[in-house]
């Protein structure tokens, strides 16, 4: 084996360490629910969002994008994205539901998996780049209800945390949405409204004095309220899309 193959060798496999980092908070995260510590379920699957973010910037600051590694990706994905906030949930919150319940986190999990399958048919095309995502990103569906379990565990545990008062009286009115948020999520990912890719370098580098601004706002609300950030930021991205979404089409329609 020579050098440039043992350079591409190296260049495929340094993100799929990431990713095998992402496979394992999943795993954790699922191990975790089922000993009810629900609190570290819910971060594990936090940090592998982290890991997912990881493996792709890394693949492409080595040029280390391979079908294997696309497929990899999508399969730790599902783990920890799909199937455990999918367990988490109907732990946590759907099995009081009954009956409801399986349906309920199994359309969760199903619609992760077709939202990952399409997104890999799309890569193995060869679709040009593009700055959006068609429909919700799977990380953000999840992240949404890993940063829920986070707050309300916070509320359920009373945990001397510094937290927005503003948001966690909100919490508890959230709870009995659970299925139908998980519901609309589950729609979201397999429909065709575009979400910002925030994988893209334009929206990690601000151009502008406002955007600079909101991003140390951003920083600054993760350091003081870290739970309370987080959820913040995965609704805000869930409604932007589609609020864009509906703003265009009555505009359309005019």
């Amino acid at each position: 084996m020579d050098h440039e193959q043992l350079k591409r060798g190296g260049a495929v496999l340094a993100p799929s360490l990431f990713t095998v980092g992402n496979m394992a908070c999943g795993f954790m995260s699922l191990l975790s629910t089922s000993q009810n510590r629900f609190a570290a379920a819910a971060w594990f699957i936090l940090i592998g969002i982290v890991f997912d973010m990881l493996d792709g910037k890394v693949a492409r600051l080595v040029h280390g994008e391979s079908k294997f590694g696309v497929e990899f990706d999508s399969l730790a994905d599902n783990t920890t994205f799909g199937i455990a906030p999918a367990y988490l949930m109907y732990e946590y919150v759907l099995k009081v539901y009954g009956q409801w319940a399986i349906p309920v986190a199994f359309l969760f999990a199903l619609c992760g998996t077709l939202r990952l399958a399409r997104y890999n048919l799309g890569t193995h095309e060869d679709e040009s780049p593009s700055n959006y995502f068609s429909g919700l990103p799977i990380p953000a569906a999840a992240g949404i209800l890993a940063s829920f379990v986070l707050l309300y565990d916070i509320l359920e545990q009373d945990k001397p945390v510094r937290m927005l008062k503003i948001l966690m009286r909100e919490i508890p009115l959230v709870y009995p949405l659970i299925p139908f948020i998980m519901i609309g999520l589950s729609f979201l990912m397999i429909s065709k409204i575009p979400y910002r890719a925030m994988k893209q370098p334009s929206v990690l580098r601000p151009r502008s004095v406002k955007t600079l601004l909101s991003t140390i706002m951003g920083i600054s609300l993760i350091y003081i309220y870290p739970q309370d950030a987080i959820f913040i930021f995965f609704a805000v991205y869930v409604f932007s899309g589609l609020a864009a979404w509906m703003w265009r089409t009555v505009h359309r329609t005019h």
